[in-house]
């Protein structure tokens, strides 16, 4: 609406033109609040050993346990269970993205063999 000087003969005018503004803004609202709100999905579930594996592209278990023993997977220990909270494991994939570059299989592979130990082959005498 420009800004100018008003008269008395005007405001007939300028009032219709508000009442259909504010007309259009209660339809834009009304369509707005009349769609369903989508509820967001609880993601802080805890996810199984399988179920990581799954989510991470299909993984191995030795994969799974090489990450976990080195701390590169978000784990939380409760007895003997292993659990991956979902929000949790994706907060550290973005982390991950943002930060690491991605490993080659080779590379990753390398990596986990020699963090194995081996024990020397005994001695033929």
């Amino acid at each position: 609406m420009l800004h100018k000087e008003l008269t008395f003969n005007d405001l007939p005018t300028v009032v219709n033109q508000l009442c259909e503004k504010i007309a259009s803004l209660e339809s834009m609202m009304e369509k707005h609040f009349a769609t369903p709100v989508q509820k967001k999905e609880n993601t802080h579930v805890p996810m199984s050993r399988e179920e990581v594996c799954a989510y991470l592209g299909g993984i191995t278990k030795s994969s799974f346990y090489h990450k976990v023993k080195f701390g590169k997977l978000p784990v939380v220990k409760q007895g003997k269970r292993l659990l991956v909270y979902r929000d949790e494991l994706d907060k550290w994939l973005e982390a991950r993205r943002k930060s690491d570059p991605l490993k080659s299989i080779e590379e990753e592979h390398d990596a986990m063999r020699a963090s194995i130990r081996r024990r020397p082959e005994p001695l033929n005498f």
